[in-house]
């Protein structure tokens, strides 16, 4: 136990070593600091790699070879922990960003030692220098390099969270195909380095606007999900959306339905939920963030099951109040074996992850356009409840990942302009529609607007949007 303490206390002082090194290095030499950092760490390592080579060229005595590997070792573990002198806002950043520089030096240190390993071998074998210096040099340069790479990638593996899966797997079917590999290690290399910079940006952001609480509402809010997902602690819905508005005062709940159930059953369940939430916090009155499937669940429990007097405010998010003419045309012209076929398994596999009822059927079916007019009809707003609505779409079937990417050009048939599943013209409701235009090829897709994939999207900061969205509500007293 002393040992560990002991440690713990030796590597927050070296923590503190490294900060005040680096602040008296930025005063100095200003934001030039981390590149000559950085070029200094590069030179280091060639010149370890190198050392045998030098060591041979000096006529050393085999003791100091011994010495010199030692020194070379004791400097690799350094590196390990301190690639540059970067100082990052969270242990996951740190991590992530120290595990993206050891790739960088992998690629320089090993592109040049490279060029040095190819005039060795020439040498070697044209007899200018004898053998053992040249395998010496290579055996250091192999070894060397594979510390630095694996302590990169292992890294980035770990805590990345840009990655996903795609990446990952690439990155390890790739990883003895050359030069295959060398490309998906770039590209996993510019990932994580996007990430880490826009990770380390909000995390300076939020720390600035701490003390300003921009989403510390009046009511707490609660977050209801859509169709064939579920509230789950080990994948949030929502992505990264909820931690970050935590982050700037929000007190987060959610809606806990079971991820398909007509309008009826899950509204009946989300009311259940809101009441009982209301009862526990005493706060009253709760704030409705709502996607999808959930919009509609929300307006039956406001509207249709005296949820009203608890609900401050519902915000739907990519909501098909007017319903899709693609599900109407799809149940209408399916075998109807195949649909029983698929509901079966639907149903059984959900069972099995905790729904206790779950009806794949009746879900759907609420969402068609005939279904969701006749909602609408019986449906009314309640009034001193703010309704306000956003929408999405995306700009090609490339926008976004399976199925979406299969469903949206089906969808723009039906609909028109899209997110990949609700179109841009059934997802207005209540006093403001806000819609999201994509400002690239990349486009909004129904995903993406709650951050499923928690992808940085350029020109589209979703969890920024969620403050601002929050912020507008705590303006409004709510």
């Amino acid at each position: 136990m002393r040992f560990i303490v002991a440690m713990m206390s030796f590597a927050d002082q070296a923590e503190q070593f490294v900060r005040d090194f680096n602040d008296r290095l930025h005063r100095i030499f200003g934001k030039r600091t981390d590149m000559m950092v950085q070029l200094i760490n590069y030179l280091l390592i060639v010149l370890g790699i190198s050392s045998p080579l030098l060591l041979w060229l000096a006529r050393a005595p085999f003791p100091v070879h011994i010495i010199v590997l030692v020194l070379l070792l004791i400097y690799l573990v350094v590196f390990s922990f301190y690639p540059s002198l970067r100082i990052y806002p969270t242990l996951r950043l740190r991590v992530l960003g120290n595990g993206s520089d050891h790739i960088h030096a992998f690629f320089v240190t090993g592109t040049v030692c490279l060029l040095i390993e190819g005039a060795v071998l020439w040498a070697a074998f044209s007899g200018k220098i004898p053998p053992e210096p040249a395998v010496e040099f290579s055996v250091v340069f192999f070894l060397v390099e594979l510390v630095i790479f694996w302590n990169g990638i292992i890294r980035v593996y770990c805590t990345s969270v840009q990655l996903g899966i795609k990446y990952r797997a690439w990155g390890i079917a790739l990883g003895m195909v050359t030069p295959a590999n060398l490309v998906m290690l770039a590209l996993i290399y510019r990932k994580v380095r996007r990430e880490c910079a826009e990770d380390c940006r909000k995390a300076v952001i939020n720390a600035d606007r701490r003390d300003d609480q921009l989403c510390r509402t009046k009511y707490p809010l609660l977050f209801v999900h859509g169709v064939f997902f579920r509230d789950s602690k080990l994948v949030n819905y929502w992505g990264r959306i909820p931690a970050e508005l935590e982050a700037n005062g929000a007190e987060v709940f959610y809606g806990e339905q079971q991820s398909a159930a007509s309008i009826e059953k899950s509204g009946a369940e989300l009311a259940v939920r809101i009441k009982k939430l209301v009862q526990k916090t005493g706060c009253g009155k709760v704030n409705i963030i709502a996607h999808s499937k959930g919009g509609l669940d929300s307006r039956y429990a406001i509207s249709r099951l005296g949820c009203d007097k608890y609900v401050a405010s519902l915000t739907t998010i990519n909501t098909p109040h007017h319903g899709c003419l693609f599900a109407e045309y799809l149940l209408n012209t399916a075998p109807e074996r195949f649909v029983r076929t698929i509901e079966k398994i639907y149903n059984s596999a959900f069972m099995r992850i905790g729904d206790e009822d779950p009806d794949f059927l009746a879900a759907v079916s609420d969402l068609t356009n005939s279904r969701c007019e006749s909602f609408n009809e019986s449906t009314p707003d309640m009034p001193g409840v703010v309704y306000q609505s956003v929408g999405s779409h995306a700009s090609c079937s490339r926008s976004g990942r399976f199925p979406l990417n299969f469903s949206y050009p089906i969808v723009k048939k039906f609909d028109g302009d899209n997110d990949g599943l609700v179109a841009l013209t059934s997802a207005p409701w209540g006093e403001n529609f806000t819609v999201l235009h994509p400002t690239g090829r990349r486009g909004i897709t129904h995903a993406d607007v709650i951050d499923l994939n928690r992808e940085d999207i350029p020109g589209f900061d979703v969890r920024e949007f969620y403050v601002q969205l929050v912020h507008k509500l705590k303006q409004r007293g709510l």
